[in-house]
């Protein structure tokens, strides 16, 4: 019985099928050698900013979100020293 639920090979095989049908195209496309290598190397410029821009971005989100954590830690931990302390001791 298949494994229910494994996306990772579904992925891997989209991945591999869209490769290798940019490489069938770019073998039959009707451009000279050296334009398919600028067009291949402005593409890769691209890809490779974009994946600078969303890593900086995930940077970004990642710091908010522990600003967020500290900020919230240190309403708790003086929430519980405010009750601490106006608590009578026994």
């Amino acid at each position: 019985m298949a494994q229910e639920g494994s996306g990772g090979g579904v992925l891997l095989a989209f991945i591999v099928g869209a490769v290798a049908g940019a490489v069938v195209a770019l073998l039959y496309a009707p451009a000279t050698g050296e334009e398919t290598r600028e067009y291949i190397g402005q593409r890769a410029r691209e890809g490779k900013d974009r994946a600078a821009e969303a890593a900086r971005q995930g940077r970004e989100a990642v710091n908010k979100q522990r600003e967020n954590l500290t900020t919230a830690f240190d309403r708790a931990r003086e929430q519980f020293q405010t009750t601490r302390e106006a608590e009578p001791e026994a």
